[in-house]
């Protein structure tokens, strides 16, 4: 009787987790990595949300595990060991993915990162637990920098691509190279052994038996070279269809890096419950794959609705606004990742349109749509928080 009561609880735990990636794939890391592509007519909204699936599912198995593992043990400390119950984790994921499906069906981007973090921390402390100060900090701080930072970055590329006195044919495979060196860099589960990571400069040292400095430095030169030569091609035979290449190729890193970004989010509560048992057998790939495929099945169903309103609602892009979105948000998602701190994709890539459109003026942004996803975003978090900590202690009394 106790092990079928314990398996019942799992599995309505993994219906939850399903949930939520669902709800993840449909708005968040569904819907904005093609958006800029879509405000500027190089891709159709059908074909962004299906190749949104797809390198979402890649990016979830092949980068997921640290945001994962954040969500999982790092936002609330117990001081006698272990982490959420069932019945927490089943209450925080029902409770975000509530909310966040609220702002698919109303168009409005809610902010993933924002619900799960105030919904796992709500959960947490009405368990008894403590909070993690020092973890909220470094993501509080992340959070905050976001816009400043993305849509700093935005201004400053779309400007200097709009500008008479730049070379259009030069910058924009200039900027191909800095992302191919980002990439060469990025760090990848089966490059490693085990759940370890590592990139393919890491890996290209690691096989060769060579001076890892060295050889890292060496690949990366190598990869931004190749990625920046063969834009330069591309541009100098069509700018137009050049820039429009380079912008469906951010627009699938960006995808890439949605995954392995958020697919922690909808996975994280679960791992406690993971860890021992008949499931502590299954490793960390297997988990993330059935995150990935919940994100799947979302962008392909639900993600169309959220790139519309999010590549034509705020603003109407061009190729040039675009790539300048687009470029801080892999930045962004990246550097993430790799601190293994959930983010809202919603809140990087809104924050590098309205950069990118500044340049252009701003006169195009909505500002009243800005104003109101700015409210959504924080009272997202705080009723997260409030209801999933109501929720968990009405559960827990009864």
């Amino acid at each position: 009787m106790v092990a079928t009561s314990v398996l019942v609880t799992l599995v309505v735990a993994a219906a939850a987790s399903l949930f939520m990636a669902w709800t993840i794939g449909a708005g968040s890391s569904g819907s904005t990595p093609f958006a800029p592509a879509v405000g500027a007519n190089a891709i159709s909204v059908m074909r962004a949300g299906f190749f949104v699936g797809i390198l979402g599912l890649a990016g979830a198995v092949l980068q997921g595990a640290n945001v994962t593992e954040t969500v999982g043990g790092g936002l609330i400390v117990f001081p006698e060991g272990g982490g959420l119950s069932a019945a927490a984790a089943i209450v925080a994921l029902l409770t975000a993915a509530a909310l966040v499906a609220v702002g698919i069906f109303t168009g409005y981007p809610i902010a993933t990162a924002f619900t799960v973090t105030g919904a796992v921390v709500g959960v947490g402390l009405a368990m008894g637990g403590q909070p993690a100060t020092a973890k909220y900090i470094e993501i509080v701080s992340l959070w905050v920098a976001v816009p400043f930072v993305g849509g700093g970055i935005a201004f400053a590329t779309a400007w200097l691509l709009r500008h008479e006195g730049t070379s259009e044919e030069l910058l924009v495979p200039g900027l191909g190279a800095l992302v191919g060196a980002i990439m060469a860099n990025v760090r990848f589960v089966l490059l490693a052994p085990g759940s370890e990571q590592a990139s393919v400069a890491q890996a290209l040292a690691t096989a060769a038996g060579t001076a890892q400095l060295p050889t890292v430095v060496g690949v990366t030169l190598v990869v931004a070279l190749l990625s920046g030569g063969l834009l330069y091609r591309d541009v100098r035979g069509d700018l137009d269809a050049g820039q429009r290449h380079f912008l469906l190729v951010l627009g699938g890193l960006v995808a890439f890096s949605a995954g392995g970004s958020q697919v922690g989010l909808a996975l994280g509560p679960l791992l406690p419950l993971l860890g021992e048992g008949p499931t502590a057998a299954i490793p960390i790939t297997g988990v993330l794959l059935f995150g990935g495929v919940g994100l799947l099945v979302g962008s392909w169903t639900g993600a169309p609705r959220m790139i519309k309103a999010i590549a034509q609602d705020y603003s109407s892009l061009g190729p040039r606004r675009s790539i300048a979105a687009l470029i801080p948000s892999f930045i962004i998602a990246q550097t993430a990742v790799f601190l293994g701190v959930p983010v809202s994709f919603n809140e990087i890539i809104v924050s590098a349109i309205v950069g990118s459109g500044a340049a252009a003026g701003g006169g195009e942004v909505s500002r009243s749509k800005m104003g109101k996803t700015v409210l959504a975003w924080i009272g997202s978090l705080a009723l997260a928080f409030a209801v999933s900590y109501g929720l968990f202690a009405l559960v827990d009394g009864l």
